[in-house]
């Protein structure tokens, strides 16, 4: 595939300071852009409820991402280049010719949290209202399916019931299977500042792993994987013992407590018993237990960590049961608050993205909303019942039953479980077709059809976050090339498919109007009663849509402005107006650890990195936090029996990390916030940065039985160690070059400003010619220098053209024995180098050049080694280190591993 139409840069729509939204996780924040200057200029909006002007490192470097490199500015029809009618043509008839030969259900979209609501709503109106099948799935399945449904189940609704603002007023934080220090670190600094400004406040972390959230932790309960149902069975139990749940509330507001308090107590009512099971010890856990008696202001804030299980909806379930029954619902700083994962992962809930729900809250299990759906969009075709939920859809793609799929910003190659088998899959698809605004990435390696889709600062719309909060995102570049928004992609096919009436939008204010009179229809009360009710803009115009600012739904007459709280009034959507307490049986992970697989794998993200890498990848310092993906493991599992073959693991050796499923390459790290027996690995890197670091090759698909969510977070592997012949580092300025020598072994690719650097490790010998072969070393303008130790086996090459510097590589058979690499990179700056500067390169020490280490202010680019400096001249505090060297003093992400630096001197 050739990068087609070379040289276009990014050009603005205007001069003027744009408010927007960003494009990473579910809290929503709110940017200003201000393009009245040479360069573009972002900082956080001082007036977004989400963040009151903070930015995390992401969102502070997301305009570092905005580059043409890589991007995907033409549509690709079987490999070549085309113009877009012909794009819209291919897509049509292709799909038109599945559903004519095969019928509706042999057609399926799976689409992305990072579309914003407009384009949602038309993907959703056309699988499911005029070609009629509700195959439509969202890779927010994978992030928070088990929330909505254990909402569902109690409510009788998909309804977060908190804000943000709780977060503040809450006396007792309960965070559990989050570590939102690092994935949501924009509400965990508002968390920790409430906890400085009012150290009374409690705060809880549950999660088997110690990670950086616990920093500002009362109590860390390092639970046993996946007993989180249990401990919150257990807190019931002893609540009623305690004769502390309310009763008035119970009895008014809620059913099916009598059959929940019985589970509970059947399953752990026994207080010794339950935190033996648990793993932890009865002091902590009696201590949590007179906290949560003792607390009425209680919120639990979870994610992941109990979504992602085979009984994440039993888990939200048993988490919720706790609030219902001590009435901490619908109060300031009370209630169960589920956090979203991506920008717009409510907004895909709102318009009906999944394959379970219907659309603007309704659902396929009352033939009334079908109706009523089917209707107002005055669909002749409307899907009748629940679609395939993501693991089934790519089951029915690999089986033949899907005949086209039409994958819209995401990367499911890497991202779904069993990620092989999703290739393998759509390898075999007879019509793939994939929307992106990058090039090249695992999925759209497999794709038939590649349509160029905006990306941020290109597309306008909305976007809602975890808290209910519509904001909208607003564009302040011209989209490049034949790049168009994913609204106008689907509304084009739509309309060459037939249904031109039903999609004849001229902009996303058309489509944003439809969502809103959707969500209002028939919505009085008479016909129905639902949660999610826009009617108060039903008149808006477009200007005030512009205009629009954050606001939280639902937006009625009666109430026009934000609505902070659910469930005030105690009134549920239910049919009888009352909440459901549901029985919770606890269910342990479904794959368990066995003599040929020893280890629990779990898997997360990394502090400065997003989802696989795409956009992140794109910004240098967004790099140097982590640059390489490795797996955690708990010191004393370095002499562990289960190891394969049997020995000492070093930090920095590389490990094969297999499950039933297939194999990885990694190095090691050790981590003491680990428990012995438990691994851990990030879920970013994939086949366009690593030889063989796709994690969810090793995740079996194993899923919530009611909201199809895999156990992304539990998996069991072996480790054995990967005897290396040398590790190596290489230093390019050619963005092409590739090591192929290493197609089989480990290498990592490591964007920086001007060079590309290569992490590697071989069980061959290395041959220099797999390095030099790009240079002619007879021309008189290209010089090698180099310095060779054979008997320590210890190399460095370094190649010049005219002077300058174009490549260096270094060798040794321990890691330990490389260079630094960060210092060399500077080098490439200059248009010839000194004598120094080539000796110091030889030498592997810097010229005058400051190794600052590992990063650990990505904001302000403060190394390991700076600190250690400062901390070392008397910065003996966080205040003093900001003061010094600015770390901490922005996002605050840095926060706690600065406590440990600082910790260390003591």
């Amino acid at each position: 595939m050739k990068p087609p139409l070379p040289g276009l840069v990014l050009k603005r729509l205007n001069n003027q300071t744009t408010r927007t939204t960003c494009p990473y996780c579910g809290v929503g924040c709110g940017i200003e852009v201000d393009a009245s200057n040479t360069n573009l200029r972002m900082k956080g909006d001082a007036q977004h409820p989400a963040n009151w002007g903070k930015l995390c490192v992401k969102g502070s470097a997301v305009g570092e991402t905005l580059g043409m490199e890589g991007r995907l500015l033409q549509p690709i029809v079987n490999g070549e280049a085309v113009d877009t009618d012909t794009a819209v043509a291919a897509v049509a008839d292709g799909l038109n010719r599945v559903l004519a030969q095969y019928g509706s259900d042999a057609i399926g979209f799976y689409v992305s949290g990072q579309l914003l609501t407009e384009d949602y709503y038309v993907a959703n109106k056309l699988i499911k209202g005029f070609i009629g099948t509700a195959n439509i799935d969202t890779n927010s399945r994978l992030c928070m399916a088990s929330a909505v449904a254990g909402y569902k189940r109690a409510f009788g609704s998909d309804t977060v019931p908190c804000s943000y603002e709780d977060l503040n007023q809450a006396d007792l934080l309960i965070l559990v299977g989050s570590n939102a220090a690092w994935t949501h670190p924009i509400l965990y600094q508002q968390m920790a500042q409430a906890k400085r400004d009012f150290p009374h406040k409690k705060v809880v972390v549950i999660d088997p792993r110690r990670t950086a959230t616990c920093d500002f932790a009362d109590l860390h309960l390092a639970i046993t994987p996946g007993s989180d149902a249990l401990l919150f069975n257990g807190l019931l139990a002893y609540l009623a013992n305690q004769h502390a749940l309310d009763q008035d509330f119970i009895v008014q507001h809620t059913q099916g407590f009598a059959e929940a308090l019985a589970s509970a107590q059947q399953s752990a009512g026994d207080l010794n018993k339950l935190a033996q099971a648990c793993g932890i010890c009865l002091d902590d856990l009696t201590r949590l237990c007179s906290w949560v008696k003792n607390t009425p202001k209680m919120l639990t804030f979870y994610s992941q960590g109990v979504n992602q299980s085979s009984s994440g909806v039993d888990k939200s379930n048993a988490i919720i049961n706790l609030h219902l029954a001590t009435g901490r619902i619908g109060k300031i700083g009370a209630g169960p608050f589920s956090i979203t994962g991506q920008p717009n992962a409510m907004g895909g809930r709102e318009v009906g993205g999944l394959a379970n729900q219907l659309a603007a809250h309704m659902d396929f299990n009352q033939p009334e909303s079908i109706e009523r759906v089917a209707r107002f969009w005055q669909a002749q075709n409307m899907a009748q019942q629940n679609g395939l939920k993501a693991v089934d859809l790519f089951e029915a793609v690999d089986n033949g039953q899907i005949k086209a799929i039409w994958i819209m910003h995401t990367n499911p190659v890497v991202s779904m479980p069993d990620a092989d088998f999703v290739r393998q899959a759509l390898e075999k698809c007879p019509l793939v077709i994939v929307s992106d605004n990058m090039a090249d990435t695992d999925t759209t390696r497999v794709a038939d059809i590649v349509l160029p889709a905006a990306g941020w600062g290109e597309k306008d719309g909305t976007v809602t976050n975890s808290d209910r909060t519509i904001s909208r995102q607003r564009a302040f570049l011209q989209a490049p090339g034949l790049v168009q928004a994913d609204w106008w992609w689907i509304t084009q096919v739509a309309q060459k498919m037939g249904f031109k009436t039903a999609f004849n939008y001229q902009s996303p204010y058309d489509i944003f109007k439809e969502h809103v009179a959707l969500s209002a229809f028939e919505n009085d009360g008479v016909f129905s009663r639902r949660d999610f009710n826009l009617s108060g803009w039903l008149n808006l115009s477009a200007q005030q849509y512009d205009d629009l600012t954050p606001t939280a739904w639902p937006i009625t007459a009666q109430n026009p402005q934000r609505n902070a709280r659910m469930f005030s009034d105690a009134a549920f959507f239910t049919p009888n107006q009352k909440a459901n307490f549901i029985a919770i049986q606890p269910k342990l992970p479904l794959e368990m650890p066995s003599e040929n697989y020893p280890f629990v794998l779990n898997t997360g993200r990394y502090r400065d990195q997003w989802h696989t890498m795409t956009r992140t990848a794109k910004a240098d310092r967004l790099l140097q936090h982590r640059r390489e993906p490795l797996l955690s493991l708990h010191p004393l599992d370095c002499y562990s029996d289960a190891l394969q073959p049997g020995g000492q693991i070093k930090a920095g050796d590389i490990v094969k990390v297999s499950s039933r499923l297939g194999e990885t390459l990694m190095r090691v790290e050790f981590d003491d916030g680990l428990q012995p027996g438990q691994v851990f690995a990030p879920i970013h890197w994939t086949s366009v940065y690593a030889s063989n670091a796709r994690i969810d090759r090793l995740i079996p698909a194993v899923v919530d039985p009611i909201s199809g969510q895999p156990e992304s977070k539990h998996a069991v592997v072996n480790i054995e160690l990967w005897a290396v012949n040398h590790h190596a580092w290489f230093l390019s300025s050619d963005p092409n070059w590739f090591p192929s020598a290493y197609q089989n072994a480990y290498w990592i690719k490591v964007p920086q400003q001007h060079t590309t650097l290569w992490f590697l490790a071989g069980q061959h010998t290395l041959n220099l010619t797999d390095f030099s072969a790009e240079f002619d070393v007879q021309s008189s303008s290209v010089e090698c220098i180099s310095y060779n130790d054979n008997a320590m086996q210890v190399g460095r090459y370094a190649w010049l053209k005219d002077g300058q510097l174009q490549a260096i590589l270094c060798f040794a058979p321990r890691l330990d024995d490389l260079p630094a690499s960060d210092w060399v990179a500077s080098l490439f700056n200059q248009t010839e180098l000194t004598p120094a500067q080539r000796l110091a390169m030889m030498a592997g020490r810097d010229a005058g050049i400051e190794d600052v280490g590992n990063m650990i202010c990505s904001c302000f680019q403060v190394g390991e080694n700076t600190l250690r400096k400062a901390i070392k001249q008397g910065a003996y505090s966080l205040v003093e280190l900001g003061k010094v060297t600015c770390a901490g003093t922005n996002c605050g992400s840095c926060i706690p591993e600065l406590k440990q630096l600082l910790a260390e001197r003591i």
